[in-house]
């Protein structure tokens, strides 16, 4: 079981936010990689600073045969490809795909931890995991999304909104 979450809060070359997250999706598909579900969007605004455009999020439940690494280099490829740009932590940016938990792996490397550090504590990750995976357990914490939603601030939990809105690709 793998799940990531793919997040966008400004338009690029391609189109709208929404354009973003669905081109970033059909580049995983065109990658070999199979895609099982798909949440809804939901929106929050930008954290820390609430003045940047809101974000966009979706969650996947995919399917890869490979490893993490070979799937980390491919979501590297793509945000590339659709003009991500390294910059402060928390700057908006055109694409952002994360690997949130691969087959409950435990990973520390330079690059990348599994899982991912802060999912936990992210509503726009946890709404999307219970909405497509609701038995989904933290690898570490084993605590469902349900429970860790629980324990977010209320504010946190309010802040959040589940667009009725679907990412527009046939899986």
């Amino acid at each position: 079981m793998i799940h990531l979450n793919i997040g966008s809060n400004l338009d690029s070359t391609y189109g709208s936010r929404f354009d973003n997250i669905t081109i970033a999706i059909n580049l995983l598909i065109d990658s070999k990689i199979k895609i099982k579900k798909i949440s809804n969007f939901y929106e929050t605004p930008s954290y820390p600073n609430n003045n940047f455009p809101k974000f966009l999020n979706v969650g996947l439940f995919i399917k890869y045969n490979s490893n993490y690494l070979n799937l980390f280099k491919i979501i590297k490829q793509i945000e590339k490809k659709l003009g991500r740009i390294k910059t402060k932590k928390n700057d908006p940016r055109v694409i952002d795909i994360d690997i949130i938990d691969f087959n409950s792996e435990i990973v520390k490397t330079m690059e990348l931890i599994l899982p991912h550090p802060m999912c936990h504590l992210r509503n726009f990750v946890l709404f999307p995991i219970l909405q497509i995976d609701p038995n989904w357990f933290h690898p570490i914490l084993k605590k469902n999304a349900q429970y860790l939603i629980n324990n977010l601030s209320q504010k946190s939990r309010i802040e959040i909104t589940r667009l009725q809105k679907n990412v527009n690709i046939k899986i």
